[in-house]
């Protein structure tokens, strides 16, 4: 089923460039050569007026007809992603529920004109000392739009997750950068896209993928005049790489990256008190699950020293000596993982002490590390993310040292409370500055997923996002491939049909 070419205009086109893949034997994926790059913008341009000016329910139904195509090919999109990612096949098969049902989330939303937020003044042409126009506001898409897939989520954040579910809803057409890790699963999920677009008779540019190594393919992508806006889910350094050329281009674009986070966990007296274990135990699970590789893994777990701290400590440990090794995604990521690892070791008290060698290649153990507030906060690379199953507790001497430390934090996507009702004082300290440093805050859970649904925000303040405003999960994603335009006494048979709708009287 897989060719190893890149969809560009409704075609397969391939390139003398050919990268072999690692986990699927035999198979080679085309990288797409600056022409093509330069054909596929050049197309989502020529056939962006066409798909966005498609009806609304027309745009519903082709969103629901990729997730039933997807379906279609789920167990071959599940063995593929499985040999590519080392994944489990019951989190493949989750994920790629998460993919669809996305998918219909966004056709659901657009169904209805709320998501365009359209507001009107009525004309008061007796207004003093001056007439007051009629004005009415609504949304409309911003144009072709680049989607970089992701290492750790090879369908709910890659070709068709919420990124391109969100773009396409809008009325952007889309070109998918897919990610190396997981070219085939790229592939398929590509095969499935361009099957609705035929089925639904959508303009041929729709949706485009291109492959591609290193950063070349991206950069020329994210260059390119013709694209309006950038969606990026990945490290830090290549994000903000990515956002440094989107922002120096002769007319900068936005470019919405989730690029990194430790999501802390403050273990407040009371709750240490009563529900220790239960809190290390927790801690333990939400760590390690996945092998740690999820954007809002606990990173840091904050305490006040003492009785409770030690328990957190000794369960967290218990329950972190259970976990054998793990398959990481890439080489790549477990050798940064092996990297972060050591550096941590070297900075602060090593709790487990699990030789990552000895575990073979692309695999690891969990790695769990101590140290105090005061080192925490002098010595920046203990603050920086370890994307895998590492931890560090952090401890603090009294609540005055924890409140520091909060206001020390960067930006992230998480903030999470561990608390009891007899907390609720220091809570009240601590949470205006969670505010303002997490896009989410939890309170007595941990922060390992994200409900898709209208009311989460998965950003935060840099460098857990290059856009605090802005979600990539969620209904509320929709509105970063949206831009605002006003319309002053403009003729009803000229305005857009969603505003053609408003009263003209009020």
């Amino acid at each position: 089923m897989l060719n190893g070419k890149n969809l560009i205009d409704g075609c397969w086109v391939g390139s003398d460039h050919l990268l072999p893949s690692a986990d699927l034997d035999g198979q080679t994926f085309a990288q797409a050569t600056p022409a093509q790059i330069d054909e596929a913008a050049l197309a989502a341009r020529r056939d962006f007026r066409a798909y966005s000016g498609v009806p609304r329910p027309k745009r519903a139904a082709f969103l629901r007809q990729i997730a039933q195509e997807i379906d279609v090919l789920g167990d071959m999109i599940t063995k593929t992603a499985k040999a590519e990612t080392g994944l489990p096949e019951a989190r493949l098969v989750g994920e790629r529920g998460r993919t669809t049902g996305q998918l219909r989330m966004f056709a659901d939303l657009i169904e209805d004109t709320t998501y365009l937020d359209q507001r009107h003044e009525p004309a008061l042409p007796d207004r003093q000392p001056l007439p007051r126009p009629d004005l009415r506001l609504g949304h409309r898409a911003i144009g072709p739009v680049v989607v970089f897939g992701a290492s750790n989520f090879p369908l709910a954040f890659s070709t068709a997750g919420g990124d391109t579910a969100s773009a396409l809803a809008a009325g952007c057409p889309v070109i998918v950068k897919g990610h190396g890790a997981h070219a085939g699963t790229a592939e398929l999920v590509a095969q499935a896209i361009l099957r609705a677009i035929t089925h639904c008779a959508m303009p041929k540019a729709t949706f485009q993928m291109v492959q591609g190594s290193g950063r070349e393919v991206g950069t020329a992508l994210v260059k390119h005049p013709q694209i309006r806006a950038v969606g990026f889910t990945g490290s830090l350094a290549g994000g903000r790489a990515l956002f440094d050329l989107c922002t120096s281009r002769p007319d900068p674009i936005p470019f919405y990256g989730e690029l990194g986070s430790i999501n802390p966990v403050f273990c407040l007296p009371h709750a240490v008190s009563a529900r220790g274990a239960e809190i290390g135990a927790g801690l333990a699970a939400a760590l390690s699950m996945g092998a740690g590789q999820f954007c809002t893994n606990p990173g840091v777990t904050i305490t006040i020293k003492g009785p409770g701290s030690d328990t957190i400590e000794a369960a967290t440990v218990d329950g972190l000596k259970t976990v054998g090794a793990q398959t990481m995604l890439t080489d790549g990521i477990c050798a940064a993982y092996r990297n972060g690892v050591e550096t941590l070791r070297d900075l602060s008290q090593d709790l487990l002490q699990n030789q990552q060698s000895d575990v073979g290649a692309r695999r690891a153990l969990p790695a769990l590390f101590k140290v105090a507030a005061r080192d925490w906060l002098q010595t920046p690379q203990l603050r920086d993310e370890v994307f895998g199953a590492a931890g560090v507790i952090v401890e603090c001497t009294d609540t005055a040292e924890m409140l520091e430390l909060a206001e020390g934090l960067e930006g992230q996507l998480t903030a999470t409370l561990q608390m009891d009702d007899k907390d609720i004082e220091l809570a009240q300290a601590l949470f205006p500055i969670l505010e303002e440093k997490a896009g989410r805050i939890l309170a007595n859970g941990f922060p390992t997923g994200v409900e898709v649904c209208s009311a989460m925000m998965h950003g935060g303040p840099y460098p857990a996002s290059t856009d605090v405003r802005a979600t990539s999960v969620g209904t509320l994603a929709i509105t970063r491939w949206l831009r605002p335009v006003s319309y002053q006494n403009i003729p009803a048979q000229l305005l857009p049909a969603d505003l053609q709708q408003i009263d003209r009287t009020g």
